[in-house]
């Protein structure tokens, strides 16, 4: 097998001086050297072919050449792993040294025109592991690796997956964090990213005043990932944040509008490269509702519930702004670009709206008529992506409530005042249509490019985590196939365009899930 390897990482940026892989606070370094512990028996669940050809990998990915490269039992001659350190604030708090607990970044890869970092999720104990054993389970590692690439079909920016592997190992994990540990299957995933950079790693180094090391994290970002910004200056700096921002801001308009919930979006949780990552509790709306968290440790207080997550991004922002003022001196230019964020974000999230009702033309009742939908989709429970989907077969004639009555979850709940407001409603968008000059054929092509007809939602990760757990793959191959098409139509697979089973409201993995992993 070759890789055309092109470290930069580690060959650019300060190194911890302590080699030992013992937990401390690493300072006036972007990064720890250590290696993955070596897999008791492992083996291949799946890979993807996708991100096989990006990387360049020629040959049969269940050679044990790469058996054993992607899942850390070899260290590819000529490279060194190492594990980022970062800070980050979790749920609103400063958390000090966070770092990369249970990832090892393998080595970098140049393949046509594009950079790619490859780490390992789940391949045992680095400096920054805290308490923990620095592995992950199979659970957690199937619901990561479907989801990043199911993510890339949807069209979400996001980090990637090239492998899932069984480590041969059994891990100790509370599920439920209620005192009931059980051994699980061990796993480990292959991220694959052009970078793995967080808000963190910046935080970090300001929090400690490391100036001089925080500059040379900053330019390596924009020689690397932003170099059209031109050469680092205060005002390439600026020009810098502001992109962040931006990428920011589509991600997670994106996120919006497939109805994905993140549930840990801490500052270490935020790509500077504006990309998904850290699967953990994550999920996608069924029911219709704002306030919906997968998480069971924001249970309480939702800081990260779907409807917040715009706002979560620009709080973000702003502690990447704190982290980036030494560097710039200046605080206005910085509240200036928050400032648009919030003003472009409510222009991004309209449009983003229009194109889910395939609203094209612009009209001065886009607004009422959007928000009088999403109150009217909370009145009762209602499945987010069935609705969306089969609205887009509405047309002048079409009984609107006949038309998505497969998206309530009790259809006897749609009468009376509900009733009023829905007839309200298809009113209202019937008349708005007439301003629109593509054709209903047109029109419906348009918005299922946009709403999904498949989504990973936990349900199905769960039944497949539930056979692989016997051994039995089969499951996750065909969810895996399926979400490679998630806007067609796919015949014979409409079972997974479904409502959530009464089985899996309240079962553990298909409603709340925690960041035990």
């Amino acid at each position: 097998m070759k890789l055309n390897i092109k470290d930069r990482f580690n060959k650019e940026l300060p190194a911890d001086s302590v080699l030992e892989n013992t937990r401390r606070q690493v300072s006036k370094a972007c990064f720890s050297y250590v290696k993955p512990k070596k897999p008791g028996n492992p083996s291949l669940i799946h890979v993807s072919p996708e991100m096989l050809a990006e990387l360049g990998i020629n040959g049969s990915a269940s050679s044990k050449e790469f058996l054993n490269i992607f899942s850390g039992a070899t260290v590819l001659p000529g490279t060194r792993p190492y594990a980022m350190c970062y800070g980050g604030h979790q749920f609103g708090n400063w958390a000090g040294q966070l770092g990369d607990g249970r990832a090892i970044n393998l080595f970098e890869v140049a393949h046509e025109e594009k950079h790619w970092a490859v780490q390992l999720k789940g391949a045992g104990e680095t400096p920054y592991s805290r308490t923990a054993d620095g592995l992950a389970v199979l659970r957690s590692s199937i619901r990561e690796y479907l989801c990043s690439e199911a993510m890339f079909h949807l069209g979400v920016p996001t980090t990637r997956a090239l492998s899932l592997m069984l480590s041969g190992d059994e891990v100790l994990r509370d599920v439920m964090y209620d005192g009931n540990p059980a051994y699980e299957k061990g796993a480990i995933v292959c991220r694959v990213s052009p970078s793995f950079l967080r808000f963190g790693n910046y935080e970090i180094l300001a929090a400690r005043q490391e100036e001089k090391t925080l500059k040379t994290l900053v330019d390596y970002t924009i020689k690397h990932h932003f170099s059209h910004l031109g050469t680092p200056c205060k005002e390439v700096y600026l020009k810098f944040f502001k992109e962040v921002a931006v990428k920011s801001m589509e991600m997670v308009i994106h996120w919006q509008r497939v109805g994905f919930v993140h549930g840990v979006m801490n500052t270490d949780n935020m790509s500077i490269l504006g990309l998904t990552i850290d699967y953990g509790p994550y999920g996608w709306l069924e029911d219709y509702d704002h306030g919906w968290t997968p998480n069971t440790t924001d249970r309480a207080h939702k800081r990260y519930r779907y409807g917040t997550q715009p706002d979560i991004v620009l709080w973000n922002l702003f502690k990447l702004a704190n982290a980036l003022y030494p560097l710039i001196e200046q605080a206005e230019p910085l509240e200036d670009i928050l400032g648009e964020y919030q003003d472009e974000v409510q222009i991004a999230h309209l449009e983003m709206m229009k194109s889910k009702l395939g609203l094209l033309e612009s009209d001065n009742k886009d607004k009422v008529l959007i928000a009088d939908l999403e109150k009217v989709l909370q009145l009762s429970e209602t499945d987010m992506t069935i609705f969306f989907r089969e609205l887009s077969a509405f047309t002048s004639t079409a009984d609107g409530l006949a038309l998505v009555a497969d998206a309530f979850y009790d259809p006897d709940e749609i009468k009376g005042a509900i009733k009023e407001q829905w007839v309200a409603w298809f009113k209202a968008y019937r008349e708005r249509l007439t301003l629109e000059a593509k054709s209903d054929p047109e029109r419906a092509a348009a918005m299922n490019l946009v709403n999904p007809k498949y989504v990973l939602r936990n349900y199905m990760a769960q039944l497949a985590i539930d056979d692989a757990d016997k051994g039995n793959y089969d499951l996750l191959d065909e969810l895996f196939q399926l979400l490679k098409k998630p806007y067609e139509e796919q015949p014979g697979k409409e079972k997974w365009f479904a409502k959530r089973p009464d089985w899996a409201r309240d079962k553990v993995g298909c409603s709340m899930l925690s960041c035990s992993s």
